[in-house]
């Protein structure tokens, strides 16, 4: 079988513990306050900043069996190089505080999820990370311009305060064609399995980060009640 079928098979129940999310429910319901928008952003801030070292950590853990995915890392390098940025835009865009957000630490679930795929890289096989790219970029072509929709007709934010989850609706799916390639060509047992296992973590992972969006937003407001304007 196909390693992205067999992904789509065998992460069912974990993509669905993802998607069951409150605040993943509450934005495709447009039931969502803009603090809640902006910490969802932080969040992925926190993210995808480490997307460009992830990236740098598998290309240089290949092994030599493996040389061809070389160039595809370099392609992916390219792509997702200053998205953090864009990120930070949509922030400010938003009414947030994009200093503020840039020097915020990473909520715990984040901060476990990033560990996660570091490890993954470093201790275990950086194939897996693969995984990780399925989680993400898959998420982001099912949900982001939905979401992105709902969440502007519901907050009445200028378009500019999307630029993240639109070009990532978009970009990604470009990705997931680069990415069924890919997964295509690893037919060694413990290259699909490490692939496999990454996405279970990191939907378990990314779906926690989701499920402490309120909360987070709760601790926030507590304790700067007027960085984010009502």
């Amino acid at each position: 079988m196909h390693l992205y079928q067999q992904l789509q098979r065998d992460t069912v129940a974990d993509r669905n513990y993802l998607l069951a999310a409150p605040a993943i429910q509450r934005a495709l319901a447009g039931d969502i306050s803009r603090e809640l928008y902006v910490e969802f952003l932080t969040q992925a801030y926190h993210h995808v900043r480490h997307t460009v070292p992830l990236l740098m950590a598998v290309g240089a853990r290949l092994p030599e069996r493996h040389e061809w995915l070389r160039e595809a890392v370099l392609h992916y390098l390219d792509e997702e190089k200053g998205h953090e940025q864009w990120i930070l835009n949509d922030i400010e865009h938003a009414g947030g505080d994009r200093q503020a957000a840039a020097a915020s630490l990473p909520s715990i679930a984040t901060e476990c999820m990033v560990a996660y795929a570091y490890d993954t890289i470093e201790r275990r096989n950086p194939l897996g990370f693969f995984g990780m790219v399925f989680v993400l970029e898959g998420t982001s072509v099912a949900l982001a311009l939905n979401a992105a929709d709902r969440i502007q007709q519901t907050l009445q934010l200028p378009t500019r305060a999307f630029s993240y989850l639109r070009s990532h609706g978009e970009l990604d799916q470009e990705h997931v064609g680069d990415l069924e390639s890919i997964l295509g060509r690893l037919t060694d047992a413990a290259d699909r399995a490490a692939v496999i296992r990454c996405a279970k973590g990191v939907f378990w992972l990314y779906g926690n980060l989701f499920r402490g969006l309120e909360a987070d937003v709760v601790a926030k407001r507590d304790a700067a009640p007027s960085r984010l304007r009502a």
